[in-house]
């Protein structure tokens, strides 16, 4: 139990401290490595930003800064409350047979996803994280 429940726990002080803490004000938070070193966004470019928006409410917002992270946000919640309670029912966590065949070509499309977005938004202005 101790790995979800230490995950979840990291990730509320997170999204408190988040929420909190405007990441749209300079100097709270570190620079993106990418933007500050080749002047282009990164796919998790505005996440933080999105983080700050969608936890007070603006979806519209968060979807302007990182549309990726928007999309990934609820599907990474329902990972993790599947991975709790497979933890609090003792489920054993050997994946079935049907997604041990799919594995490589989820992964795979995940990160050309990625990867695709990461371009895109850099080719395409309204998908920029509006840095500047």
């Amino acid at each position: 139990m101790w790995p979800p429940l230490a995950l979840g726990a990291g990730s509320v002080v997170a999204a408190i401290y988040i929420a909190l803490v405007d990441p749209n004000q300079p100097g709270h938070y570190l620079a993106c490595p990418t933007q500050a070193l080749l002047g282009i966004d990164c796919p998790g470019c505005g996440g933080l930003r999105a983080t700050h928006d969608l936890l007070h409410g603006n979806v519209a917002g968060a979807m302007d800064h990182n549309l990726l992270w928007v999309i990934a946000v609820p599907i990474l919640v329902v990972v993790w409350a599947r991975w709790l309670s497979r933890r609090w029912t003792g489920a054993p966590p050997k994946p079935s047979p049907r997604w041990q065949k799919m594995q490589t070509p989820v992964l795979a499309t995940l990160i050309t996803l990625v990867i695709v977005f990461g371009v895109v938004r850099n080719l395409v202005p309204y998908l920029g994280s509006n840095i500047g």
